[in-house]
């Protein structure tokens, strides 16, 4: 008969680990494992991609590490698991010559390359046309996602992926909320540029 799964929140289970039970570090992993890796590997982008399993590992190595001195202190474990990744893969960035600076300023315009996109078809179609069109469109969303600053690559993808609200976001980046704030309205501002450009018109007068 298979064990029934962990119940104990991640706080419980973090605190069971740091008391010397080793088997509360299992479902820890199990429940952010995935969320945590496409955070890095997405947040890294193309240029660092080779350092994702590095940056990945390191973060749980660091939860390993740090098991006794970790408080929850108004943080959930989430959020810190996430800190912990964030600074790492600065890091990273900041070795690669590849952290951009932050956002004072507001987004300048995108100009697309290549003629935009003359046809959006329902999100439901079927045909082999329509599905190439939205793997070309998944393919697209990435690549603009790509061109962010870390800085608001990261906000977008903790807020909007990972389902983090603006004040648990703030806390795992260590930012201000209005901060925050800013960094999310920037990178909403490019991503619609840069996919808007392959919208149709109509399509861009219904959006929000």
């Amino acid at each position: 008969m298979p064990a029934l799964p962990d119940t104990r929140t991640d706080d419980a289970l973090m605190q069971a680990f740091a008391a010397g039970e080793a088997r509360a570090f299992e479902p820890l992993y199990a429940r952010h494992h995935a969320a945590l890796y496409r955070f890095v590997r997405r947040l890294l982008g193309r240029s660092c991609a080779a350092q994702t399993d590095e940056v990945f590992q390191d973060t749980w190595l660091r939860v390993i590490g740090a098991r006794e001195r970790w408080q929850p202190q108004g943080a959930s474990f989430r959020t810190w698991l996430f800190t912990l990744a964030h600074h790492r893969a600065v890091d990273c960035l900041r070795k690669s010559g590849r952290e951009l600076s932050l956002d004072a300023a507001e987004p300048s315009a995108w100009e697309p390359a290549g003629e935009a996109w003359g046809d959006w078809p329902a999100a439901e179609a079927v045909c082999a046309e329509d599905r190439a069109f939205w793997r070309a469109a998944g393919a697209r969303l990435l690549d603009c996602l790509d061109g962010l600053p870390a800085a608001q690559k990261a906000v977008f993808l903790l807020h909007h992926e990972d389902g983090l609200s603006l004040d648990e976001l703030a806390a795992a980046l260590e930012l201000g909320f209005e901060t925050a704030k800013s960094r999310l309205r920037y990178a909403m501002t490019k991503l619609r540029t840069c996919m808007g450009a392959y919208l149709p018109r109509s399509a861009m007068r219904g959006a929000p």
